[in-house]
């Protein structure tokens, strides 16, 4: 980072997570309508982390990729990934910032590959632009190339490759630059079984050798798998996570990362005490406009308003 980037520094004796989204705004304007594709979202991503994010079509997970990634920025909140302020980064700091920390994975591979080189030569060439000397480069770039499992087929074109080794020279490429940060955005969306399992298992290790932070927007349930933490966005703001169990840890088996144990379901509570009720919780109970929300000695109870007069007349004690 240059001495005229932007960063946010930390409170005395505490850490600040690695990415830091707070309040999160983000509106486009199509015809005389306003799109709310983020409402206030909050997350918090820590360094070295490999999470997902998931949520119907339409919720913001893309767009909230965008915005980490520096290709789009928010109508209003607080962004910083790293200690980067992304809203105060001018236009050439925000390209040096996609450039060198962000590393970028697609649904489709097509986006990051050139299909008249060879494998290798794909991994080498943002190194290359970037300008790392020829002999570091082609040195990273056969080692990428070899943990991606496809060190047999580094001097082959994409034509000879499938769609899933196609991926994973993708995520190659993506690592080029060494990146902090890696973003990938439904990137089994366009495999089989058996190539989604493959590609989730390149994240897993890349992600426990290289200490990168990874990102993997998806609709694809397996990714839990391979992930401690999955956060649901619903309606631009973050509404569940999903945590694994402590005792529960992702290890190397015969066929890749398995996971062991579980995950808890959470809701999100926001910074003004606001939360997200699961759909079903609400069709289930009939929530309407207005519901009762009563303190017990250990819980929240949270009734539909015909409920209201119940409450009031239960005797105290």
């Amino acid at each position: 980072m240059t001495a005229t980037e932007e960063s946010v520094q930390a409170p005395s004796g505490s850490q600040m997570p690695f990415i830091n989204c707070e309040e999160v705004v983000r509106i486009y304007k199509i015809a005389d309508l306003e799109v709310f594709a983020l409402q206030g979202l909050d997350l918090q991503v820590e360094p070295g982390e490999m999470m997902a994010i998931i949520g119907n079509s339409g919720s913001g997970k893309s767009t909230l990729l965008n915005i980490l990634g520096g290709i789009d920025r928010p109508s209003a909140g607080r962004v910083s990934v790293g200690g980067r302020d992304l809203l105060k980064l001018t236009r050439p700091q925000m390209l040096r910032y996609r450039r060198d920390e962000v590393g970028f994975v697609w649904q489709n591979p097509a986006r990051n590959l050139i299909p008249y080189l060879t494998v290798l030569q794909n991994v080498e060439l943002p190194m290359l632009l970037a300008g790392t000397p020829s002999s570091a480069g082609r040195r990273w770039a056969t080692e990428l190339v070899d943990n991606v499992g496809l060190g047999d087929r580094k001097h082959h074109h994409l034509v000879e490759l499938s769609m899933g080794e196609q991926q994973r020279v993708a995520i190659a490429i993506s690592l080029g630059n060494r990146p902090s940060l890696i973003l990938a955005d439904e990137p089994t969306g366009s495999v089989d079984n058996a190539n989604a399992q493959s590609i989730l298992q390149v994240f897993h290790r890349i992600n426990a050798e290289y200490g990168t932070t990874i990102i993997v927007v998806t609709h694809d349930v397996r990714v839990s798998s391979y992930v401690d933490r999955v956060v649901g966005i619903r309606d631009g703001k973050t509404s569940v996570e999903f945590l694994r169990e402590p005792a529960s840890v992702a290890v190397e088996g015969d066929s890749g990362a398995e996971a062991k144990g579980a995950h808890q379901e959470f809701v999100m509570l926001d910074r003004a005490g606001r939360l997200q009720l699961p759909a079903e919780f609400v069709e289930a109970l009939g929530l309407k406009k207005r519901v009762r929300v009563v303190l017990e000695e250990d819980h929240v109870a949270v009734l539909p308003q015909e409920a209201a007069g119940d409450v009031e007349a239960r005797p105290e004690g």
